[in-house]
């Protein structure tokens, strides 16, 4: 991705390197105070210059960074099972092989010893190098938020408040990069993105517009679509997390889950603002079905698709499903009175979509696996087929930070030639006066407005058709919307509807 800083100056989303520890200014033969040691190993080489920071153009109002609180203290967590040392192995030492004589052949490590000391090493980590680890192992290949879930998934002993500092830590450091001292360790640039994140809470006014014009997102992203200050202020705040109950049960399950605090209705209906703490994964709420996680965008796809409103029992297609989360919120919509077909091209996904479905305890759900070379999954059609497209996601990089850096300008146009081609897929599954409806958790022109344009040029025989807008029943009707975030508190998301004459 292009850079907007001079040449020379290492660009802020430039790989990062875990250095465990920062590196010393003199050999400890040269400081004071502490007497030489004599080594008979060869003087390492000299160490490189640290990289330049940010443009002094690109760095925060004097006053913005304070610094964050402390990291917690060292847990008694560990990862990965523990084994068990041989009998008569060394004390968890992970020695080297050694030959064990002049001419003989090394002997290899026990394996339960190697074992043994890295798990005494990983028992030693505390949440700040846990989550230095997490930033470090991310990239283009591995998403920040993959190896965040992967690795929690794997300490063992981790406490709950950890864990959320941890998140916090590493979705904080990818939030502010553009700001952070690249000359500084690792450990002390999360500590220094939780102190941006601390005072931006506190004081947003604390960050001017050129500030987040320069270092809130690539340069590129405004040759594909309008980059509002008020967006920029949106990506920076850190997100909202999203409910969706069961329809006509969102007060109850806001009883349910805490004070109203911690769960209040969101305006879209059925939706859940949650601020609490709970691990709602662990209440028995969450496994009678009584609600899912869900993002309040997309949530108002399927109030868009309005599912039903035609009186009749109504067959529904969704082409992307997914892991099922539009699709289980059609089927409660519909509430019995249809059935909704939920196709992908990744089993894995399906099976995941199946089992929410049995905790949700739906009714008039199918899945199989499809994709756009095969017939489609309906000789008569169906009377409404909602294709949620791959894309780039831009719309999310509030909640995945990390996206920013590693989403480029080809991935968006190659994204909507896919988009092109699965709408006109999709679109021979509607059936006479179905609706055909259009979803990209995107905001960029090629994959939104760039690709109805091509969609209606080619197809005359669907006219657009209006959708009512969630979050403003009152607003003037329109065929196509765009969900900003910093109006929805959620995701950005764009939608258009057409029906078939």
């Amino acid at each position: 991705m292009s850079s907007s800083k001079p040449a020379g100056h290492q660009p802020f989303w430039a790989a990062i390197q875990d250095r465990r520890r920062p590196a010393r200014s003199a050999p400890e033969s040269d400081r004071p105070g502490r007497p030489g040691r004599r080594s008979s190993r060869p003087a390492p080489p000299a160490a490189a210059p640290a990289a330049p920071g940010p443009e002094a153009s690109e760095a925060p109002p004097q006053g913005l960074y304070t610094p964050a609180r402390p990291a917690p203290g060292r847990p008694p967590f560990r990862s990965g099972p523990r084994p068990t040392a041989a009998a008569g192995a060394p004390g968890g030492e992970n020695r080297p092989a050694r030959p064990a004589g002049p001419g003989r052949k090394p002997v290899p490590a026990d394996p339960a010893v190697v074992a043994l000391a890295r798990e005494r090493r990983e028992a030693k980590r505390t949440p700040a190098s846990w989550a230095a680890r997490i930033v470090a192992r991310s990239g283009v290949d591995c998403p920040a938020d993959r190896e965040l879930r992967s690795t929690l998934r794997n300490i063992d002993l981790l406490k709950p408040e950890d864990a959320r500092w941890i998140s916090r830590a590493v979705f904080s450091y990818f939030r502010w990069l553009g700001w952070l001292d690249q000359g500084r360790s690792l450990e002390k640039r999360l500590d220094q993105a939780m102190g941006f994140a601390d005072t931006y809470s506190r004081n947003p006014a604390a960050a001017k517009d050129e500030a987040l014009r320069a270092g809130a997102v690539p340069a590129w992203i405004s040759e594909v679509m309008d980059v509002p200050i008020e967006w920029l202020r949106a990506l920076q705040r850190e997100p909202r997390l999203w409910l969706r109950a069961r329809p006509g049960t969102a007060p109850r399950v806001c009883l349910t889950l805490g004070a109203q605090s911690d769960a209040k209705p969101g305006v879209v209906p059925d939706s859940i603002l949650f601020g609490g703490t709970r691990d709602l994964f662990r209440t028995g709420a969450f496994h009678r079905g009584e609600f899912e996680i869900q993002d309040v965008a997309s949530q108002a796809v399927a109030h868009c698709c309005a599912p039903g409103s035609s009186g009749k029992p109504e067959k529904w297609w969704d082409v992307c499903a997914g892991e099922g989360g539009k699709t289980l919120h059609l089927s409660d919509l519909l509430a019995g009175k249809g059935e909704v077909l939920a196709t992908d091209r990744a089993k894995w996904r399906l099976d995941r979509l199946q089992q929410r479905s049995s905790r949700a305890k739906s009714k008039g759900i199918r899945w199989t696996a499809w994709d756009e070379t095969r017939p489609i999954p309906a000789e008569r059609g169906f009377d409404g087929v909602l294709l949620d497209a791959p894309c780039s996601g831009i719309g999310t990089w509030g909640r995945n930070p990390h996206a920013r850096w590693t989403a480029t300008i080809q991935d968006v146009m190659e994204l909507a030639e896919v988009q092109k081609r699965l709408l006109e897929s999709a679109c021979r599954g509607v059936k006479v006066g179905g609706r055909l409806v259009y979803a990209v958790c995107t905001l960029t022109r090629p994959e939104t407005s760039g690709v109805v344009e091509a969609f209606q040029k080619a197809h005359p025989e669907f006219e657009p058709c209006e959708i009512p807008n969630p979050f403003d029943p009152a607003a003037a009707p329109a065929t196509q919307r765009m969900f900003w975030p910093q109006d929805t508190g959620g995701n950005g998301m764009f939608v258009a509807c057409w029906r078939r004459k």
